[in-house]
Formats: C-alpha cells, sequence, structure tokens
C-alpha cells in the first residue's frame, strides 16, 4: 500500500510483476507509461498539493508557505492525476468553476504541476492540459482559460490555446490564455450552415419572411409550416418521435403568431406496429394542443420516416427578421421537465407532463404580445436560433450568459445547445417588450441585437467571446 498515494521509488504494479515472470512481453509492451485519472480519495489529492507545495513553493518561489486557496476548497473543483506504470502521481492539474455563484460555464484550470523527476521525458504536462481541456467540455463548459506563467504560453500556444491578454500573479509575469471551445458554432454548422446554398433561388418564406419558421400562403391569412423528425428517433422512439412531430410544428406557428388550425402527416413505418405506436404519440400531442389531425400519407415495409405539416392563421405574421440594432432580445422557456431518457444533454422534455391549457397559452405567447421579431428555439439551440433571428434582422446578437432562464439540473453548454422543448426568443424595443403571457415559461431579457454578424457571449466579467462568428445559415437578411 502506497502511503499518501505515492508508490516508493522501486515499487511496481503487481499485475506487471506476474506478466513478466509469465513473459507476455507483448501485453506488457502495451501498457501505458502514463494513467490520466480523476482524484477522488483524500490521500491522492494531497499527494497532489504536497507536489505543488514542492514546487511551487519551494523550487520556484512562488508562494511563501502553500499555494493553497479558495478554489481547493470548492467541492466543484476537479483534480485530475497523472500516475506512472508504478501508480507513483507525478503530475496533476485542477479545474473547475471561477466563483462562487451559479456554475455559468465559465471554468479555469490551474496548478498545473508535474514532479521534477519526470519531465521532459513523457510529455506529462500535455498529457494533463489535453485531459482538462476534455473535461471541460465534457461538464458542458463553453469558456475555459488558465493564467499560466509567461514562459509557459509558448507551450500551451503549440497545445492550441489562445493567448488573450498579459496579467501578474503573485508577483510573476503570466498570460491568461483561453482554450476555443467551438461546440457552439459547430451545431450551428453542421444544422444550419448548407440552407443558404441549397435554397438559393427558391426564396422560402417570401420577402420580409425569408428563413422563417413558417411560410405565409400568399392571398390568404394562412401560415403553413413543415418539419421532418430525424429518422433514428422514429425508428428508436417512436411515441416521442410523434409527440415532437406535432411540438415542433405548432412551435413554428407560434413564432409567428399564428393560431394553429390543423396537422397533416406523413409516415413511413417498417410495419403496422410500429407505424401504430407513432401514430399514437401523435395523436396524443394533438389532443393534448387541442389541434386535429386533417389527415395525410402511411406507408408500411419502407424504412422509419415522418414529417408533419401544420397550418396556422394569422392575419399580421410576425417575421424572425424584424429585428433591429438596439433591441433587446427576451428568452421565454418552460424550465420544467428534464431530459428526456436517451437524449441526455440533446433533448429538455419540458411540454409532455403539460396540461393542455399550459401548452395553449405557451404557443399562444407570441401573437398575444407582438413583439418585432420572433423565433422559436430549434435545434441549432438557443444561441444558433439567436443567430439566425439575428442573421434575418441584418443585425448581430449579443447574450448575456449569466441573464439565461436556465433549469437547474443542465448545464449552461448543453442548455445552450439543445432542443429545449417550448422556448422562444423575441427581440423589440426594450420598453416594448412586456413579459409575454407564457403560462409556466419563465421569460427575462437575456440580450441585445448590435450592428454587425454573428452571436456574442457577454459573461458577468464584461469579456464578449464568439459564439458564432458570422452568418449561421447564409440566406441572408429577410
Amino acid at each position: 500500500m502506497y502511503l499518501d498515494g505515492i508508490a516508493p521509488p522501486n515499487a511496481t504494479d503487481p499485475s506487471t510483476d506476474i506478466l513478466a515472470l509469465l513473459g507476455d512481453r507483448s501485453t506488457l509492451a502495451r501498457i501505458p507509461e502514463l494513467r490520466i485519472e480523476q482524484a477522488e480519495d483524500a490521500s491522492s489529492i494531497a499527494a497532489y498539493r504536497v507536489l505543488r507545495r514542492d514546487v511551487f513553493v519551494h523550487e520556484q518561489g512562488l508562494f511563501d508557505d502553500d499555494d493553497l486557496d479558495a478554489r481547493d476548497e470548492d467541492p466543484r473543483t476537479v483534480v485530475l492525476i497523472a500516475r506512472d506504470r508504478a501508480g507513483r502521481i507525478v503530475g496533476g492539474v485542477r479545474l473547475g468553476p471561477v466563483d462562487d455563484g451559479p456554475d455559468l460555464g465559465w471554468w479555469q484550470g490551474g496548478r498545473l504541476v508535474v514532479a521534477p523527476g519526470a519531465r521532459g521525458t513523457r510529455n506529462i504536462g500535455a498529457a494533463l492540459v489535453r485531459a482538462a481541456c476534455a473535461r471541460a467540455e465534457s461538464e458542458g463548459v463553453l469558456r475555459f482559460e488558465a493564467s499560466v506563467q509567461a514562459r509557459n504560453d509558448v507551450f500551451f500556444a503549440r497545445l492550441g490555446w489562445h493567448r488573450v491578454r498579459p496579467l501578474t500573479v503573485a508577483g510573476t509575469p503570466h498570460v491568461l490564455m483561453r482554450w476555443p471551445i467551438g461546440r457552439i458554432a459547430a451545431l450551428a454548422a453542421a444544422a444550419k450552415s448548407p440552407l443558404g446554398p441549397l435554397l438559393a433561388g427558391l426564396n422560402p418564406g417570401g420577402a420580409g419572411f425569408v428563413g422563417d419558421d413558417g411560410a405565409p400562403v400568399p392571398g390568404t391569412e394562412v401560415i403553413a409550416a413543415c418539419d421532418a423528425i430525424i429518422p433514428s428517433m422514429v425508428e428508436r422512439d417512436p411515441e416521442w418521435a410523434g409527440w415532437c412531430a406535432v411540438l415542433v410544428n405548432l412551435n413554428d406557428l407560434a413564432a409567428m403568431g399564428a393560431t394553429p388550425l390543423g396537422l397533416l402527416d406523413a409516415l413511413g413505418a417498417k410495419d403496422a406496429a410500429h407505424a401504430a405506436r407513432v401514430l399514437a404519440g401523435l395523436r396524443h400531442a394533438a389532443q393534448a394542443y387541442g389541434v386535429p389531425v386533417l389527415g395525410g400519407h402511411t406507408q408500411l415495409g419502407v424504412p422509419a420516416a415522418l414529417s408533419v405539416t401544420a397550418l396556422g392563421r394569422t392575419p399580421n405574421p410576425v417575421p424572425g427578421g424584424g429585428g433591429r440594432p438596439g433591441h433587446a432580445v427576451r428568452l421565454s422557456a418552460d424550465l420544467g421537465g428534464g431530459w428526456r431518457p436517451g437524449y441526455r444533454g440533446r433533448q429538455w422534455d419540458s411540454t409532455s407532463h403539460r396540461t393542455a391549457e399550459d401548452l395553449r397559452t405557451m404557443i399562444g405567447s407570441v401573437a398575444a404580445a407582438r413583439p418585432a421579431a420572433a423565433k422559436d428555439v430549434s435545434m441549432a439551440g438557443i444561441v444558433g436560433t439567436l443567430g439566425m433571428l439575428a442573421e434575418a434582422s441584418g443585425c448581430r446578437a449579443v447574450l448575456e450568459v449569466a441573464a439565461v432562464p436556465r433549469p437547474r439540473e443542465a448545464a449552461m453548454g448543453d442548455w445552450l445547445t439543445c432542443f429545449p422543448g417550448y422556448a422562444m426568443l423575441t427581440a423589440d424595443e426594450a420598453a416594448a417588450l412586456p413579459p409575454p403571457p407564457a403560462g409556466p415559461a419563465v421569460g427575462a431579457v437575456c440580450g441585445e441585437l448590435t450592428e454587425g454578424l454573428g452571436v456574442g457571449l457577454r459573461w458577468p466579467d464584461g469579456e464578449i467571446t464568439e459564439a458564432v462568428a458570422a452568418s449561421v445559415t447564409g440566406m441572408g437578411a429577410a
């Protein structure tokens, strides 16, 4: 047993001794020289702190007695350690939220240390930094930074970090470095960026409504919307697929301030039993929202597929591109419910447990409030959808991260990129943007439209990080 998590210099892993006795050189050769893991027990954390004190206090003289601070006492702080083949702790790093308030997805790494005798041979420091970056992203972090000694900024830059600005820590020159997290931009690009080239010449929605959630039918007060469900979801979770097919289409009508009139469905299924499960979910949702299914088409013996068309009516549709620089942005979202089983971090189910009255109130909120612009949050997530509203409006958007209504159970990165069930973005003059009557949905002004392109995230320290650098769809202003 190793005292304080540190093996004696000549210690070896018993399993490697057995392999050596058996002459299994092939397996021995495949055993990694280094293992990165989270420090789960007090002895491992204590050993990491001893190593820190030896390096930062005694070797480098950065601190007088010890280098401990409030981050070490924060239960959210994660410590990653590196062990060699013998189980010795030869390095470590910590990471966690920057302050004591709610975790906004802004984390900081620090106290990266490698034992003197283990430096320069196995790239332990680089391995720990990469592991910290991966852990931060897996925790839904959107801003990850580290204050590194100025002499180490080249090392971090080679690992892909960006220099932000110089600063001083413990009287020593440091550089604030930032790890580029492209989660939001990647989602927006994958979900929406091909639309501009693909739809060129079709002019969907017509003048003033290009790229909108629904399309005004010329010469009428009718709004038409159509959405398809991912085939794998129809195959794996048919009842939920049927529910969502109704949900997303009624959200599209709601974003334009339209009252729903009815639905049409087109369903492909491998057999009647599978089709019945899809239609059961669709029927349940249609009844919950009080919207009739007018007809459709069903085909059996084919791969799973489902699309629904929704028809609504309004004499004055609300455009997604009606925003202007200076407009305030409000998010109204239903924070009830939880992650849909099997879709954690991707689909928030806030609707399937709601009453019919709640559902109808929420989808009627835009019609009641009549903002200058509105878009329901789609698979591009909150930020990607805000980018679409801004693009259609010929603007840039800045989102105040700390002001975004969010369920306690959802990490910020997950919440800003998931499909949230019911969530509506609206924009208007600040004085003309009262809370819409959205039933159980929670609303807050959490951003603004400005001159420019893309979407920035404004953090509590005033820093703005780029989430989407340019247009989302490439379809341009409506």
